[in-house]
């Protein structure tokens, strides 16, 4: 089990200084980053419904929240630097252990600070164009699927941001919970003043919420009609969910994390399924759905500064366009803090790089686990696209958010008599229903997005000879 704290430093050598209130801010943080403000215009070409489109986000809010009960008896019970990572090796091995902490690697995590960091940049190109190369340098691609020069000037910025929050947390876990806890007050203040604007002076009007239910002249574009377009467009809801469980990472950087850290799940959660209501319901209050899915079939376009503009003109556009910048720089910046001690962890257990498990000797700090997923994450913003990074994070995700709700069954077997702080809510039919839905998403994703979930599944079992190569070598 881990190890204990002393003096306000963890048995690993990190610092244990983040109390509750950074802790909830984190998991809020690390939720309100960019899907918020981007994925209701996808959404609403999948369902071509406002009803249905409010539907997703419920649904996936529920969904969340019952991870986020389910997750808490865990975290409560185990509190280490590698959140999820440390979790699974008790709950199936070291192992499986490893392929979660390589699929965060290859594709979760990375992916998810990359796509973030795009729409960062995407944000600020709505204000100040960046440069673009030629439109043969554009065109380039690999496989007809990825093309790396494409926008050049939003991926330039992209990894500029990444490697300036990069910088940051390297120099202390204090300065990276500083700009976590700024960044995160100043969105939520601004996304509730958008709400109450799209309220009071947008004139707009509840009948474009309609269709409530299906729409009956919508042609789902799915093998599954409606039940695989609401399927494709949660994905979307769940990528702004995303990011809940980040806490768990900073289980050696916490106070008195086996209380504090359930607790900062339930608040954070239930904080962010309010706030991502009450927000799309003022995208639909001002904007119907015929003018969203306009918008979703222009380049570079973020719904949430189109409806801005629509009542407040350049300045409202202005002003939401420095909202999303302050909201994705936050996110990077919480998801690079955290995801950066699952693989310190991995290293620790001669199970990743060895340089990875280093602590700065005056930060305390994992810089070069810092440095690797920083590298890797500017990889991967050459590599595609927001939407198909977005899509993998969430296929990978859902695999391990499954396996995870099925761990608080074998640890109540494996650990039945050690002490927990908090008990799951509902058990055993809430955890049951979670990996249920997990399996159903996982499955549908397959079905309907068949080339993205095929090529997140590749990133996922890239880790096997890797694992094969540090356990022998481990062993030896």
């Amino acid at each position: 089990m881990p190890g204990n704290k002393q003096d306000g430093v963890h048995s690993s050598g990190l610092l244990t200084r983040l109390g509750l209130m950074t802790a909830i801010l984190i998991v809020v943080s690390s939720m309100i980053g960019s899907g918020i403000f981007k994925k209701a215009a996808p959404m609403a070409v999948d369902l071509e419904s406002g009803g249905l489109l409010l539907l997703c986000w419920v649904i996936a809010g529920l969904i969340t929240m019952i991870g986020a009960v389910t997750n808490a008896e865990i975290a409560g019970l185990i509190a280490a630097p590698g959140g999820q990572y440390v979790y699974f090796k008790e709950m199936y091995g070291k192992a499986f252990a490893f392929i979660y902490g390589w699929s965060c690697f290859s594709v979760i995590q990375s992916a998810s600070i990359a796509s973030i960091a795009y729409v960062f940049s995407e944000s600020v190109n709505a204000i100040l164009p960046l440069p673009h190369l030629s439109a043969e340098m554009e065109s380039f691609n690999i496989l007809g699927i990825f093309y790396p020069f494409a926008s050049f000037g939003v991926k330039a910025l992209t990894i500029a941001a990444i490697i300036f929050l990069t910088v940051a947390n390297y120099l202390g876990v204090i300065f990276g919970g500083i700009i976590n806890n700024i960044f995160t007050s100043l969105k939520v203040l601004g996304i509730l003043i958008i709400i109450t604007l799209g309220l009071t002076m947008s004139g707009g009007n509840v009948e474009n919420v309609s269709p409530i239910g299906a729409n009956p002249s919508a042609d789902y574009g799915t093998s599954l009609g409606l039940f695989g377009a609401m399927f494709a467009a949660m994905l979307g809801a769940f990528w702004a969910y995303d990011g809940w469980n980040n806490i768990g990472y900073l289980g050696g950087e916490v106070k008195n994390p086996k209380k504090n850290i359930p607790v900062a799940l339930f608040t954070g959660v239930g904080i962010v399924i309010g706030i991502y209501l009450l927000t799309n319901f003022v995208f639909l209050y001002v904007m119907p759905v015929s003018e969203i899915i306009e918008v979703a079939q222009k380049d570079n376009t973020i719904i949430a500064v189109e409806v801005m503009r629509k009542f407040l003109g350049f300045g409202g556009a202005f002003f939401i366009s420095i909202l999303i910048m302050v909201s994705t720089f936050g996110t990077t910046n919480g998801s690079i803090l955290a995801s950066s001690r699952i693989y310190f962890a991995m290293s620790r257990d001669k199970l990743f790089f060895k340089s990875a498990g280093n602590v700065h000797p005056s930060f305390k700090t994992p810089y070069t686990s810092l440095v690797i997923q920083g590298i890797w994450s500017c990889m991967l913003v050459l590599s595609g696209t927001f939407d198909q990074l977005t899509d993998m994070v969430i296929f990978a995700s859902f695999i391990f958010y499954g396996a995870g709700a099925f761990g608080v069954f074998v640890l109540r077997s494996k650990m039945k008599d050690h002490h927990r702080p908090y008990k799951t809510v509902g058990y055993p039919v809430l955890p049951l229903i979670f990996v249920l839905f997990c399996i159903t998403l996982v499955v549908v994703t397959i079905i309907q997005n068949p080339r993205d979930a095929g090529f997140g599944l590749l990133l996922v079992l890239s880790g096997i000879p890797f694992y094969l190569y540090w356990n022998s070598k481990k062993r030896k």
